[in-house]
């Protein structure tokens, strides 16, 4: 924006400049050449007057003199003609004498007792300024004088003047090229500071806030403006992650509680309230899986975390080796197929949570004796396939909604494992869908962006992971 500024300012004195130098360098210019016009009339008149006194007293030897003393002082060139166009003298040392100029418009005028002031062109093919004068005592034409001024001393004079009005053009640009810029930069301080703040407000936190002393008026009432939201705004995100922490504890002691005393009054029930009792154990634990799963996804929510490389092949076959032991008990195969697609952008331990997530619905609904397919495709495009009873396309559409279930579920899912995978793969700068598997099953395709290998290793994150002793473990994620 400071360039902008400043060639905007530019463009404008220029503007400026150009309205009022140009113009005044034309009329100089035309000013000039009216008066070296003006002043070889004048000197052709008086030339004019002292020849024809000389012709009439008959001292032609003077002639000459006269010529070559004007030209010698004022770098004209003379030529004098007596009553007939025959050429008494001649300034320039290469002219002829003797030779008749009647032919030539000026001297004829002349000799008709008419003067001539013109530009014109010499035999040199040089511009000049030409007064022919008669050189005549009342009606009597006793002679004519040509005056000829070349006119690039004149030109010289002008392009000094024009040289000199560039010269002070540029010194005016240059200072408010120094002013533009100083007062851009006084402008777009309050700017550069807001943007700065917005970045560090968009990372979750604001270290510096922006100065709302400088600039002017509206720049420094936006500033205040924006430094107080931002405020606000951190302090009501401090205020959801203490309410996310604390509930996490303050939840969990009532709900164990209520789970222990359920399962307490075990040994007082009639066998006939037994079912129901486990009925209500199993919502009390899904409850508790409930409030984990809106605690995990208000952190992922609240957290602002930039994506770096993540080595997808390597994480793939830790996630792979560790689910196929689970994936065993209920005769279950995990595959993990296709050529090495290497590093990706992902949020630290975001790949992890993904993987598990996806793996430990896809095992929930498969049958026995099917495969999990986890198939990389170049591109960094990773497949979890499953041969489960899938999902039509409406149900596809609202899986990932928070809470959604699909009408024939039969597991105990909280319906907030989709929407936590989806989050962390959008935060990740990626993109996930579901479609159907070839013949039955579902497909959850998931796009992240290629990265270049980091130059430093990072300390993976946990979060679900399955029990390394071969246990059954209860998820809270489903499709």
């Amino acid at each position: 924006m400071t360039r902008r500024l400043l060639l905007s300012y530019l463009f404008l004195a220029l503007l400026v400049l150009a309205v009022l130098e140009i113009p005044l360098a034309v009329i100089y210019a035309r000013g000039e050449t009216s008066r070296a016009s003006q002043r070889v009339e004048r000197d052709a008149a008086m030339l004019a007057e002292i020849t024809e006194e000389h012709i009439e007293k008959g001292q032609f030897d003077m002639l000459p003199d006269v010529a070559g003393d004007y030209a010698e002082r004022n770098g004209g060139r003379v030529i004098v003609t007596d009553k007939h166009g025959i050429v008494l003298a001649d300034s320039d040392p290469l002219g002829r004498t003797g030779i008749s100029l009647t032919g030539q418009p000026d001297i004829a005028r002349a000799l008709n007792n008419r003067p001539t002031v013109t530009t014109t062109v010499d035999g040199k093919d040089t511009d000049v300024l030409s007064a022919t004068m008669p050189g005549a005592s009342g009606t009597t034409i006793r002679g004519t004088l040509r005056l000829t001024y070349p006119l690039d001393q004149v030109t010289t004079r002008v392009h000094r003047v024009w040289s000199a009005l560039a010269l002070a053009g540029a010194c005016i640009l240059a200072a408010v090229a120094l002013v533009a810029f100083s007062l851009a930069r006084w402008i777009t301080r309050p700017l550069r500071t807001l943007e700065a703040a917005t970045a560090q407000l968009a990372d979750g936190h604001l270290d510096n806030p922006p100065d709302a002393t400088t600039g002017p008026p509206e720049l420094r009432a936006l500033t205040a403006s924006f430094t107080h939201t931002a405020t606000r705004l951190q302090h009501l995100l401090k205020a959801q992650q203490a309410f996310a922490s604390e509930a996490s504890h303050q939840l969990k002691t009532p709900l164990t509680a209520l789970r222990l005393r359920l399962e307490n009054f075990e040994p007082y029930l009639d066998e006939r309230a037994h079912a129901g009792l486990d009925e209500a154990v199993g919502e009390v634990e899904r409850l508790g899986r409930m409030v984990q799963g809106l605690l995990a996804l208000a952190r992922l929510e609240n957290a602002a975390t930039t994506p770096e490389p993540v080595d997808l092949d390597a994480v793939l076959a830790d996630r792979a080796a560790m689910w196929k032991s689970l994936a065993a008990e209920q005769f279950v195969t995990v595959d993990l197929t296709g050529a090495p697609v290497g590093h990706v952008w992902a949020i630290p331990g975001a790949l992890e949570q993904i993987i598990d997530n996806l793996l430990a619905n896809a095992l929930r609904v498969s049958p026995p004796s099917t495969t999990i397919s986890v198939h990389r495709t170049p591109g960094t495009q990773l497949d979890i396939i499953d041969q489960g009873p899938g999902l039509n396309e409406a149900d596809r559409q609202r899986a990932f909604d928070r809470f959604w279930r699909s009408s024939d579920a039969h597991h105990d899912g909280t319906g907030l494992g989709l929407p936590i995978v989806r989050h962390l793969v959008d935060a990740s700068g990626g993109t996930i869908t579901l479609h159907s598997a070839p013949g039955t099953g579902l497909d959850a395709r998931i796009r992240l962006r290629p990265a270049p290998a980091p130059q430093r290793r990072r300390t993976p994150a946990t979060d679900i992971r399955p029990p390394r002793d071969g246990s059954r473990t209860r998820t809270a994620h489903h499709w």
